[in-house]
């Protein structure tokens, strides 16, 4: 269900980028700005994931630095049929994780000490599981061309300003109140429907890392821990670059509760409540997850 939701709305993107170039009055424009859309996305395709990691300072590590996390990745990759990630911790006291990389053979699995600070095993088992979920799925390369065509809308919508007075079409008060409000709008419908793949792409991920870990209280319990402490701890980086919100497994940025068409992720109450219903029905998995303290 998720996946045709996704296509229906990776569909209607695409759809919009091609009625909003036809809304300029010209050609010339939607050629311009589609071409400067696949430059972006093929420079996005090959670099975004060593963007991304260099961007919030992650570290590579190896069996070597942390033989128990190292192993604990390789089991779940294992289980989930998927080539050994790569692992990078972050220094930031704010717990969270995402992955990247545009195939499960170039992934990456990110994680901050935070995390690791605050986290069991078993949780930090279904935050691991989550994360090699959407590298299963791909959301990581799905991600990438949604934003790719969300950039190439609002570029369109730009153009139509230039274009409209070009064609001389200056004293027709309708067509420059129409481009205006599609200066305003083309983008940010397009922001909604990103938003909407986000949170799609979220649901998907859990209920795939609650099956790739076996348990689904493992999940459910930790995403509370993280929004406990997302909510509580400030992280400069994701303050700084808000763009890449929608990759962590929690909102990394502060005041983002309700499950809206304004959010890059489902409520953690709604995920929460899913991976218990889930629970429900596998034998056993119902009772409370064990506390061994924090991870390491």
């Amino acid at each position: 269900m998720n996946w045709t939701r996704t296509a229906i709305l990776l569909a209607f993107m695409t759809a919009m980028f091609v009625t909003v170039g036809g809304l300029i009055g010209g050609s010339s424009g939607m050629v311009l700005a589609f071409m400067l859309a696949l430059a972006m996305n093929a420079f996005a395709y090959w670099n975004s994931d060593k963007m991304v990691l260099r961007m919030y300072g992650a570290q590579e590590i190896g069996a070597s630095q942390d033989a128990e996390l190292f192993g604990l990745v390789q089991e779940l990759a294992r289980r989930a049929q998927l080539p050994m990630p790569k692992i990078y911790i972050i220094q930031n006291d704010q717990p969270n994780a995402f992955a990247t990389g545009r195939d499960p053979q170039h992934s990456a699995v990110a994680v901050t000490t935070g995390l690791l600070a605050r986290l069991s095993r078993e949780e930090l088992a279904g935050v691991l599981a989550h994360e090699l979920a959407h590298i299963k799925n791909r959301d990581t390369l799905t991600m990438t061309v949604t934003a790719t065509i969300a950039g190439a809308i609002s570029m369109l919508a730009n153009f139509a300003l230039f274009f409209r007075s070009s064609t001389g079409d200056r004293n027709n008060a309708m067509g420059m109140i129409g481009t205006i409000a599609l200066v305003i709008l083309a983008p940010i419908a397009a922001g909604l429907v990103q938003m909407a793949i986000s949170r799609a792409r979220e649901y998907e991920a859990d209920r795939v890392g609650a099956e790739i870990a076996g348990q689904p209280l493992w999940l459910a319990s930790a995403l509370e821990r993280i929004q406990s402490g997302a909510s509580q701890i400030v992280n400069a980086d994701a303050e700084r670059n808000p763009a890449t919100a929608h990759m962590f497994i929690i909102n990394p940025l502060a005041g983002h509760g309700m499950d809206n068409l304004f959010t890059t992720h489902p409520s953690t109450e709604n995920r929460v409540a899913r991976l218990k219903a889930m629970a429900q029905g596998m034998d056993g998995a119902a009772q409370a997850v064990p506390r061994r303290g924090p991870w390491g």
